[in-house]
C-alpha cells in the first residue's frame, strides 16, 4: 500500500498530504467513496456540516473503526465550524453537532468554514426572499476562534484553522488568539495558484490545503464554457513525459509546492488513480511551466452573493 507524506501541524498532529474531499458528494455516494478509499489507503477525509452527508460518513467511520480495518488514530479527520454557527455559543454547540453526526470523540481538525456568519438559528442557508443572497449576522469570528479553542483544551479537538479567510483576516485571528491557527484551506489550483497568500501562512507557520484542485468540473459554480484545467496543453504534456494522467500531474504539483490537496471522487478508478502520485516529480522547468498558467482564476467566486457581507474575505488581493 502507498504509502502517504506527512505533514507536522503546529498542534504536533501529523495530516496527510492527500486526502478524501467529500463537499457535492451525494447522500449514498458519499460512503461508498470513502469505503473504496479507505480500502485504497486513503487516512485523511474533509468533511463539513455544510455538506450535509456527515451522518452517513459517520455511519462508515463507527463501522470501520469497530470492525478494526481502520484505527482511529491512523485517521485524520476534518470538519469545520459553518456561518450560521459563528456566535460563541452556537459555535459550541455546533462543535457537539459535528462530533455526534461523525461519531467520534473527536475530531483532528476543526476549522472556521468562512470567516462570514449568517442568521442563527434556522436554515444552513439562510436565503432572503428573492433567493440571491442570505441574511447575515454580526457575529464576529474572533467569538467563533475563542469558542473553537475550548474545544481544543476541552480534549474535543486536536487542531483547529480556518477556510477562504484572507491575509488580514489570518493576521487579526493570530493577534487575538491564545491557539494559533495551524491550517488554512483555500480552492487553490493550477489556473488560481493564490501563490502570495500561500506564502503569507507558510511565514506564520500555516499549512495549506487545497480544495477543488483539479478545478472542480462538478461544482455548479462554473460557468458554461469555462476552461477544464484538465485539458491544458501544459498540463497534458508534462503528463504525456511521466506516463502520467493530467490529474495526477495537478496533484503532484501542488504537493511539490507544500501544499495538502483533497480532491473529491466517487470513482473507484480515479480515487486509485488520485493517490498514485508519489513516483515521480515534476522538474525544475516542468514547476516554472505550470506556474505560468496562472490565469488567477477563482470558480467559488461569491461575490454576487456575499461581497456586501462586512467580513467577506475577496474583496482584497490575498
Amino acid at each position: 500500500m502507498t504509502v502517504v507524506p506527512t505533514v507536522t501541524l503546529k498542534s504536533g498532529e501529523k495530516i496527510p498530504v492527500i486526502g478524501l474531499g467529500t463537499w457535492l458528494s451525494k447522500p449514498g455516494e458519499v460512503a461508498q467513496a470513502l469505503k473504496i478509499a479507505l480500502k485504497n489507503g486513503y487516512r485523511h477525509i474533509d468533511c463539513a456540516h455544510a455538506y450535509m452527508n456527515q451522518d452517513e460518513i459517520g455511519q462508515v467511520l463507527e463501522e470501520v473503526i469497530a470492525q478494526g480495518t481502520v484505527k482511529r488514530e491512523e485517521l485524520f479527520i476534518t470538519s469545520k465550524i459553518w456561518n450560521t454557527f459563528h456566535s460563541y455559543e452556537k459555535t459550541k454547540e455546533a462543535v457537539d453537532i459535528i462530533l455526534q453526526q461523525l461519531k467520534l470523540k473527536y475530531v483532528d481538525l476543526l476549522l472556521i468554514h468562512w470567516p462570514m456568519g449568517f442568521q442563527e438559528g434556522g436554515e444552513i442557508f439562510p436565503r432572503t426572499a428573492d433567493g440571491n443572497h442570505m441574511h447575515y449576522s454580526d457575529a464576529d469570528y474572533l467569538d467563533t476562534w475563542k469558542a473553537l479553542e475550548e474545544a481544543v483544551q476541552a480534549g474535543k479537538v486536536k487542531t483547529i484553522g480556518l477556510s477562504n479567510f484572507n491575509s488580514q483576516q489570518i493576521q487579526r485571528v493570530i493577534d487575538h488568539s491564545h491557539i494559533q491557527p495551524a491550517m488554512l484551506q483555500i480552492e487553490s489550483h493550477p489556473y488560481f495558484q493564490q501563490t502570495k497568500l500561500i506564502n503569507f501562512c507558510k511565514e506564520k507557520g500555516i499549512e495549506v490545503t487545497a480544495y477543488s484542485p483539479l478545478g472542480n468540473m462538478a461544482t455548479p459554480f462554473r460557468k458554461e464554457g469555462q476552461a477544464n484545467l484538465l485539458e491544458d496543453p501544459v498540463i497534458l504534456e508534462i503528463a504525456k513525459h511521466h506516463n502520467k494522467s493530467p490529474a495526477q500531474v495537478i496533484i503532484h504539483w501542488s504537493i511539490q509546492r507544500g501544499v495538502i490537496v483533497i480532491p473529491k471522487s466517487t470513482s473507484e478508478h480515479r480515487l486509485k488513480e488520485n493517490f498514485d502520485v508519489f513516483d515521480f516529480e515534476l522538474s525544475k522547468d516542468e514547476m516554472a511551466k505550470m506556474a505560468g498558467i496562472d490565469r488567477n482564476w477563482r470558480i467559488l467566486d461569491l461575490t454576487a452573493r456575499d461581497g456586501d457581507h462586512p467580513h467577506f474575505p475577496f474583496n482584497i488581493e490575498f
